[in-house]
């Protein structure tokens, strides 16, 4: 028998085969070496490449365009984030001529309503998860300009996660549910996002951000939005400013708490979509501010962090908000799959007026949204479908191409040509110009050094809040890290919390039973101690209004007639809406015998729902509501949800049952008198926060 040769120690060894022959896509535990799919091994995977540390991103860069290309492309149809989306149509109007910031055409003339399409979304679940989760939420116009389509595609935080669009996919992929076990949905309370924004200090900013109120708007209709980046304005003169966008809601800024979140889910997965549809419906039209900040780069030069930097803001102190003009939605879409679903928004949109920053997250944002609507729609011609057409002329020379429906004439396609008269021209004059900004420097991959304060704008934001926003905040990051498994990440968190703020990391490590065990990290550059910025407050800030606002009346057959009569007069001067709500879902009498069809009933509408309560039962029908656990969990939730309670005489036996002190605060009113006015009066204020600390002690 003849012997083995002796294998050839100096051979390599040859790639473990998956089950079909194709190497497996994991590193051999001998070389960790992060590659490209080609097998290159990677430098640095944390930063473009840029010219110069502030400069723009090279199109060469193929490391970012190979992980981004597969990034926008990992599923069909569904958006990669923002899947779960809702839309409404409307318009935009200047308030006046601002030739003097830009020469965009529709910040010209008043008299002028610019058709536009809004989409609102969550980040990180899939089409079919539920509004409520804590998230950030999209914020994409699409206004269909004289000039052509301007896409202005933000969200509801005027900050993000990261500085480098290279680190997105891992970003998305952290937060998205684990490849292994596809869970959990629509939500970041789990090891592999904590895990990785802790090893990114440049998300401590939006953290703060998420972890807040902000994270579970009351409404799509009363939630702000964002640019996010630093754009450019140019006027006529070819003279620019930089800007920073802002939505404001004409209705104020109002959020859901948590435990109202979490039961809104349950009983309502849509209840963003749904509250804005109806309000559009009903003729409450929504209506939004546009404004900016205007600053010049000597302005930016001197303040204290890189406007270039997408985790950081401006605070209004320092560049106060121009009003430019209103946005109404005032029209539902037709069908959904054709409208919102197909919509395809574009950072790189845009219209003569406006241009881009070397922001190196917007640099890349350029790229990537094109990429992903050429993959989720399947065409480069998908600016063909009618919710993607510009209400302007269209004319040049592209062809062809999957699902083409426009059948070009003549026997011309290129330009510059002497064959056709009528062909299309470029225009100098009106045609979009790039800014002419002077940009020098080496190529290379590194992070500015003025991108390095990570905490300061985090202490900011801390700093801004009252002390209920602080409360929420810390509320937020202990539900989220306890649900991490591994004590190593919540300690590194501990660490970052450590340097925003003392109180702020006591008191989430309180919470977590973990007081004293942060890590120690030290900041790359001293955090430094900022004076507070009002505007950061939602809450300090928000309107004493009932406006829009939805109130549930709890209620049983033999409601009593002027009550319920004068609740629907006080409402509807207010701007509010009443749902009645009943043990059942058949009609019920008023005292006067009126029929009236409830709203809703007890069962599925719990009092989460509604922005403040009243509980009008009649007195020969009360022992049997107050039977009802449903009964008396509407009136607890109520009450531990901060919100104004008005009743009267026969709800007495509900409030014994639910132990419920009715002289607890002001914000519970006894409407025998039935005068309406210190209920409505209180009902403005939203919320009674004094309560909180009795409630969830």
């Amino acid at each position: 028998m003849a012997k083995k040769k002796p294998a050839n120690p100096k051979a390599e060894p040859l790639p473990k085969l998956g089950p079909g022959g194709e190497p497996h896509q994991t590193a051999a535990k001998g070389d960790p070496s992060l590659t490209t799919n080609q097998g290159l091994p990677i430098a640095d995977d944390q930063n473009t490449l840029t010219v110069g540390p502030r400069g723009p991103q090279l199109l060469e860069d193929f490391i970012l365009r190979e992980k981004i290309t597969h990034f926008d492309h990992e599923r069909i149809p569904e958006r990669v984030v923002h899947a779960r989306g809702y839309a409404a149509h409307g318009y935009f109007q200047t308030y006046k001529p601002h030739a003097k910031l830009t020469k965009a055409a529709f910040l010209q003339q008043p008299d002028v309503k610019t058709p536009v399409f809004c989409r609102f979304s969550t980040v990180a679940g899939r089409a079919g998860s539920f509004d409520t989760a804590r998230d950030v939420r999209g914020f994409a116009v699409k206004f269909y300009t004289t000039e052509g389509n301007y896409d202005l595609v933000g969200n509801n935080m005027p900050v993000f996660f990261i500085q480098d669009a290279i680190k997105f996919p891992d970003l998305i992929h952290s937060v998205k549910p684990a490849p292994d076990r596809d869970f959990p949905q629509a939500q970041s309370a789990h090891d592999t996002f904590w895990d990785f924004v802790s090893l990114n200090p440049e998300s401590m900013h939006m953290l703060m951000w998420v972890m807040s109120d902000r994270g579970i708007p009351r409404s799509f209709r009363m939630m702000e939005g964002f640019g996010v980046h630093t754009f450019r304005m140019v006027n006529s003169k070819g003279e620019a400013k930089f800007v920073k966008f802002h939505w404001r809601p004409k209705l104020g800024t109002f959020s859901l708490i948590w435990d109202e979140a979490v039961k809104i889910s349950g009983a309502d997965p849509d209840f963003h979509r749904r509250d804005l549809w109806n309000a559009i419906q009903m003729g409450d039209f929504p209506e939004w501010e546009l404004s900016v900040q205007a600053f010049s780069e000597e302005d930016a030069a001197k303040f204290d962090f890189d406007v270039l930097d997408p985790t950081k803001l401006i605070p209004e102190e320092l560049a106060p908000l121009i009003p430019l003009g209103k946005m109404v939605l005032d029209r539902n879409v037709d069908n959904f799959f054709a409208e919102t679903e197909q919509v395809a928004f574009c950072p790189s949109h845009l219209v003569p007026g406006i241009d881009f920053s070397n922001d190196p997250l917007l640099q890349g944002r350029l790229f990537s949204y094109l990429d992903t609507q050429l993959s989720r729609l399947g065409s480069p011609n998908f600016h063909q479908i009618p919710i993607n057409q510009a209400k302007c002329p269209v004319a040049n020379f592209q062809r062809d191409g999957h699902m083409q429906t426009i059948v070009p004439t003549g026997r011309v396609a290129n330009e510059p040509n002497t064959l056709d008269d009528g062909s299309p021209r470029e225009n100098p004059t009106a045609g979009f110009q790039s800014y002419a900004a002077a940009e020098s420097g080496d190529k290379l991959r590194i992070r500015p050094e003025s991108f390095a304060d990570h905490y300061t704008q985090a202490r900011l934001f801390w700093k801004s809040m009252m002390e209920v926003e602080q409360r929420h905040i810390v509320g937020g990051f202990a539900f989220e890290l306890g649900k991490c498994q591994e004590a190593k990440i919540r300690t590194r968190m501990l660490g970052h919390l450590q340097n925003i703020d003392e109180k702020l990391c006591k008191q989430v490590a309180e919470k977590l039973g973990m007081a004293g065990q942060g890590d120690k990290i030290k900041p790359a550059v001293a955090v430094g101690d900022p004076e507070p910025s009002k505007p950061l407050s939602q809450y300090s800030v928000a309107p004493p209004s009932l406006q829009g606002k939805k109130i549930g009346l709890l209620t049983t057959t033999g409601l009593d007639s002027e009550l319920y009569n004068s609740l629907l007069d006080a409402a509807g001067k207010e701007g509010a809406t009443v749902a009645v709500i009943a043990p059942h879902k058949g009609p019920i009498q008023t005292s006067g015998g009126k029929e009236v069809q409830p709203d809703d009933f007890l069962a599925g509408a719990p009092s989460a729902l509604f922005d403040c309560v009243i509980l009008a039962p009649a007195a020969n029908k009360v022992d049997a509501l107050a039977s009802e656990a449903a009964a008396i969990d509407w009136l607890r939730d109520a009450f531990a949800h901060l919100k104004v309670i008005g009743f009267t005489a026969a709800a007495a036996k509900l409030f014994e049952k639910a132990h419920v002190d009715p002289q607890a605060d002001d914000g519970i009113v006894d409407l025998d008198s039935k005068d309406l006015s210190a209920w409505i009066k209180q009902a403005k204020r939203h919320r009674i926060w004094d309560r909180e600390p009795s409630v969830r002690s």
